[in-house]
């Protein structure tokens, strides 16, 4: 069963999948789907065990998120495309550039790292989502998503991704965690072929701007953007911002 998806925009347009963060869904991309959607065919998906996406038994690892992309591709009759993944996201457009070159034309990373560490602190928080649920994670990670402020004065965008969390089930997400845990993908950086943009908001507590600069100097002729006032989630923090960088990347001529 392939992966739970929605598709928005002109048939014949260039393709961009767009992959969420660690426990989010598709929806957090809807500022950019509504902007992009208008130039692009845009195929927004949740990872497995997040949203409407099944849930399979674990343990996982970053390839099997790289492989369910694939076959989403192959059930769509989609060959090559533009992807873009913030976080979780972010680390499985990594392992497709340089494992599916072939499938991916341009790629954005954004607030991600290709090593997380130390894998103490996610096999901690996949036992608490077993024993507590995910909505036991909301305090903390409403706190690394945005700036300080954000939430009191945007409660009408926060409100859906709370929900989302709290409706993603404990195995999947936990799952997901000792993915990250034991992911180190700095040896394939040098091998990244596609053009690639790296965005990093500038107060991001969970992938810090050093981990955006490593993939940077690693991945060849990478350029990275440094938004000031976003912290993890820049997508939704700084939807403008990040819609305007990744239409003049995925659309610029060659």
């Amino acid at each position: 069963m392939p992966l739970a998806h929605e598709v928005t925009g002109p048939a014949g347009a260039p393709v961009l999948l767009l992959g969420s963060s660690l426990g989010t869904t598709r929806a957090m991309w809807r500022p950019q789907v509504a902007e992009l959607s208008r130039r692009m065919r845009v195929v927004a998906f949740d990872h497995r065990g997040h949203g409407h996406s099944p849930a399979p038994s674990g343990p996982y690892d970053i390839a099997d998120l790289g492989a369910d992309v694939t076959d989403l591709l192959d059930h769509l009759e989609l060959d090559r495309v533009h992807y873009a993944g913030l976080s979780l996201g972010g680390m499985v457009g990594m392992w497709l550039a340089a494992h599916r070159p072939e499938r991916i034309d341009r790629l954005a990373l954004l607030g991600t790292a290709a090593y997380l560490p130390p894998a103490g602190g996610w096999l901690n928080r996949a036992a608490q989502v077993r024993a507590h649920g995910t909505a036991s994670l909301t305090d903390a990670l409403l706190g690394r998503w945005f700036t300080p402020g954000f939430v009191d004065r945007h409660p009408e965008v926060v409100a859906p991704l709370v929900a989302d969390l709290a409706a993603v089930g404990a195995e999947g997400y936990a799952a997901c965690c000792e993915a990250i845990a034991a992911m180190d993908l700095r040896p394939l950086l040098p091998g990244i072929t596609a053009p690639t943009l790296v965005v990093v908001g500038a107060e991001d507590p969970a992938t810090p701007p050093r981990h955006a600069r490593l993939i940077a100097a690693a991945v060849p002729g990478a350029r990275l953007a440094v938004l000031d006032r976003a912290a993890h989630l820049a997508s939704v923090e700084q939807p403008g911002q990040v819609s305007v960088l990744l239409a003049e990347h995925l659309l610029e001529e060659r």
